[in-house]
């Protein structure tokens, strides 16, 4: 199975348009599209403009194919009228030859990843998925513990997240460009389990079980605010962001 995440970020005023659009083109065209499972839009907090279009697919050749069709470009054509400029201008010259600037558009940006591991219930995929809560965890891991972090996410962390109130499907992503970088995506029936399940400690407690599998940079991190109760930021750090569903259909 494979996971696709579709960034975009959309102008204010028409958040609730391009929901309609995502709802009424977007989800119908996926949903005759051969190896599309669900498509589901995503966001982390309501008065945002930044949206994750979530989709599922068999396989990354059926998701690179989409990629490339007519349909697709058309979609993302159609789809600029709502999508948000960028705060970056550049300069150009003019037919008349002035030099004007202007903003410079912004463009979906496209993250790929294998489903490494999931849950025996995620094949059910959400049949009620408004009300949803998508929370997603970004790993990087130590190339030569690769295979020992997905065992110990398989063996230990899946069970128990199985166990835990309000968690409906399990997945462990790997990203299909660099091989160490993970992304662990849990969905759960609200937001209120995922906050309870990260207030319980449980969070932390399966984090110990796997975190010397994580970069070194992110160790050594761990170290120092160990030992001089500082916070060290590196680019290696684990980050947690969590996502209502705003909208989504399993196509199964």
């Amino acid at each position: 199975m494979f996971m696709r995440f579709l960034q975009l970020k959309t102008k204010l005023d028409r958040i609730s348009e391009f929901k309609n659009f995502y709802e009424t083109e977007v989800m119908p065209e996926l949903h005759k599209t051969p190896g599309c499972l669900f498509a589901g839009l995503i966001k982390s907090k309501p008065e945002e403009n930044e949206l994750i279009s979530l989709t599922f697919w068999q396989t990354l050749a059926h998701a690179e194919k989409y990629e490339s069709s007519e349909p697709y470009k058309k979609l993302l054509g159609q789809a600029k009228i709502y999508l948000s400029e960028s705060a970056e201008w550049k300069l150009q010259l003019s037919e008349n030859s002035e030099l004007l600037y202007a903003p410079v558009e912004e463009e979906p940006v496209t993250k790929k990843y294998v489903v490494a591991v999931k849950n025996e219930d995620s094949d059910e995929f959400m049949s009620h998925s408004s009300n949803m809560f998508v929370r997603v965890l970004s790993l990087v891991i130590q190339d030569d513990k690769l295979d020992e972090f997905k065992k110990l996410y398989a063996e230990h962390i899946i069970p128990s997240l199985k166990l835990t109130e309000g968690c409906r499907y399990v997945y462990l992503t790997e990203s299909v460009n660099e091989k160490n970088e993970f992304i662990s995506v849990t969905i759960w029936d609200k937001k209120e389990y995922a906050e309870k399940y990260e207030a319980s400690g449980k969070f932390q407690e399966l984090t110990n079980i796997i975190k010397h599998t994580f970069s070194q940079f992110y160790l050594w991190k761990m170290s120092l605010e160990k030992n001089y109760g500082a916070i060290v930021s590196t680019s290696d750090d684990f980050k947690i962001e969590g996502y209502n569903i705003v909208t989504g259909k399993s196509f199964l």
